[in-house]
């Protein structure tokens, strides 16, 4: 398979040594100093462009992969709110195809299945309440991070008595704390925290006044990562439209 990889920082990197590990071939890589590749015959010429980069440069990566018909999988979030529907549009209508995942790691997604399969069970046990922890390296910019979007996402859409989540406190590399520890019942809270080189810790706990439940995913690295988005490009060269980890898994 041809891939082509759109962003060359540490996951970028791992990326390439992997793919080339499983015998694919590297065609293009473009960074932040490179942009006009997007127009060569190299790039053009991927079965699938990975993508991981910067929220604010996401979309219009994509735009540029599908001007040359390029599948994409990609990891970067932040711009679902301003061009999701617009995306869904072109993979739906356009004919173009997109992977998108918060997470990539196989270990994120058993525990995301895991993660969904508890909130069912729980909400007929009003007597928990639910709270979540996700802890990243200091160089990480977004609170929460997208994984821990996506796993509250998940809790509210199996929890009657949860209508969304909400931040709660962060914690910066200084140990200053900001924020609001102090969540609405309805609304799941979610705190942060920054700290050394961390890869990625979430907890999920729901709390009662007779026990506590907790499960955690802690990435040991993020060679997971950039395992799961060299699968993710594999399935995608099959496969077209909006696609996600739950098509690739059936959990």
């Amino acid at each position: 398979m041809k891939i082509a990889l759109i962003g060359y920082g540490k996951m970028g990197k791992m990326i390439e040594e992997i793919a080339l590990s499983r015998g694919h071939e590297i065609v293009s890589i473009i960074d932040i100093d490179n942009q006009d590749d997007f127009e060569s015959a190299a790039f053009a010429s991927a079965d699938v462009a990975i993508e991981f980069t910067a929220p604010h440069a996401a979309y219009g990566n994509y735009l540029k992969a599908f001007a040359k018909n390029v599948k994409v999988v990609s990891g970067s979030t932040g711009w679902m709110a301003e061009h999701g529907d617009e995306v869904k549009r072109m993979c739906s209508e356009g004919g173009q195809t997109l992977f998108w995942a918060s997470n990539f790691s196989i270990g994120v997604a058993i525990f995301s299945a895991v993660n969904r399969y508890l909130a069912r069970i729980m909400n007929s046990f009003p007597q928990y309440d639910v709270e979540m922890n996700e802890v990243h390296h200091i160089h990480k910019l977004d609170a929460p991070s997208g994984t821990a979007i996506t796993l509250a996402e998940e809790i509210v859409a199996e929890l009657d008595r949860k209508e969304g989540w909400t931040k709660g406190t962060l914690t910066a590399p200084d140990g200053s704390i900001s924020g609001n520890d102090n969540a609405d019942s309805s609304r799941l809270r979610i705190d942060s925290i920054r700290s050394g080189e961390v890869p990625g810790i979430h907890s999920i706990k729901y709390d009662s006044d007779a026990d506590s439940i907790t499960i955690t995913h802690d990435a040991h690295s993020r060679r997971g990562f950039a395992l799961g988005a060299v699968l993710a490009a594999e399935f995608t060269a099959n496969n077209s439209g909006l696609l996600t980890i739950s098509d690739m898994f059936k959990f």
